[in-house]
């Protein structure tokens, strides 16, 4: 990926607008598979003036949101060179910004809720919308697409777990209702000597809510996210198990490999891209598991990084000039 000299942008180039970046600490940031690196630097490549704060720099005078912002650019113009601060912090009400870019990874806890409620004040364009960051869980807003989706539940207590595995043919999946990047997802089989010990781990004992959803034998060949700005999909990678490894995700060690949109896929976003849209999630990424819808992603989502060398994609082609240009539109 081309993303032109980030120094020689932030010198010569007229800054379009000024853009606040919501982060994790700077140093959190893979610059070789973070998608909000690509935000940034796809941002300077355009002229726009890119800027960041964690979650602790924000607050609230009276109904007015504040930031504690900083500069942000990469160390130099070497690839893969890591983000850094390029200013002293300044204290600004989010109303100066031309867009807030709501870019914090999971998990949604107390601080991440609080944080959308001071960026419902913002007085600009915030993206993801924080209205819709609160209410569309990524592993249960899925539900409104009934016929999309594998059959799922949500359950407490391990006797309806352990009937509804009777019910799933004795193999289903289980996770944390709030978990992220693959964590704590088991496996639940009928006869593992191991059963007990599954369900009390994804119940705590029985005191959280836990996803239960019917095992997909697909599962093997991994699972499609696949990416949408503005309700249209824009790429997709396939996320392939490690030997041996239940999981797909890149954090826990999926292979990226090339992959088409087939028929159903296509039909799948056709459905959720309308949706999204009318909640203010311009940018999504959906989990398709064989034909099956299996998360919508709004926290966050990753995947540019990884589609774009796999199509060798550059400068306007790649997933984050699309996304700009499609925040462009919302600006104009």
């Amino acid at each position: 990926m081309s993303t032109g000299n980030p120094q020689k942008l932030w010198i010569t180039l007229a800054p379009m607008a000024d853009v606040l970046f919501v982060l994790d600490p700077l140093p959190t940031l893979n610059p070789r598979a973070d998608t909000s690196y690509v935000m940034i630097t796809e941002a300077l490549r355009r002229g726009h003036r890119p800027w960041y704060v964690t979650l602790d720099g924000l607050s609230l005078r009276n109904s007015q949101a504040w930031a504690h912002a900083r500069l942000v650019g990469p160390a130099s113009d070497e690839p893969g060179a890591a983000m850094i601060d390029r200013s002293e912090p300044e204290a600004r009400p989010l109303a100066e910004f031309a867009v807030v870019l709501m870019r914090k990874d999971p998990p949604v806890d107390q601080g991440f809720i609080a944080a959308t409620w001071i960026l419902d004040r913002a007085g600009t364009l915030v993206l993801n919308d924080p209205g819709g960051l609160r209410d569309l869980n990524e592993k249960l807003s899925m539900l409104v697409f009934p016929e999309l989706i594998p059959d799922t539940r949500l359950l407490r207590r391990t006797a309806d777990l352990r009937a509804t595995l009777v019910e799933f043919g004795g193999h289903m999946i289980v996770k944390p209702l709030l978990g992220y990047g693959g964590r704590e997802v088991l496996m639940a089989v009928d006869g593992d000597p191991n059963l007990s010990t599954v369900l009390e781990i994804a119940t705590a004992d029985e005191t959280r809510l836990t996803v239960a959803q019917r095992f997909i034998p697909e599962a093997s060949d991994g699972d499609k996210r696949i990416l949408l700005v503005d309700g249209e999909a824009i790429g997709a990678v396939l996320r392939v198990p490690s030997r041996g490894e239940l999981r797909n995700n890149f954090h826990a060690g999926g292979q990226p490999t090339a992959t088409e949109l087939s028929e159903r896929d296509l039909e799948i976003c056709s459905r959720v891209g309308p949706w999204l849209r009318e909640h203010g999630q311009l940018f999504a990424g959906i989990d398709v598991l064989g034909p099956y819808l299996t998360e919508i992603n709004v926290t966050s989502p990753t995947g540019m990084q990884e589609i774009n060398r796999l199509g060798g994609l550059r400068d306007d082609a790649t997933m984050q000039a699309k996304f700009w240009t499609a925040v462009e539109a919302r600006l104009d």
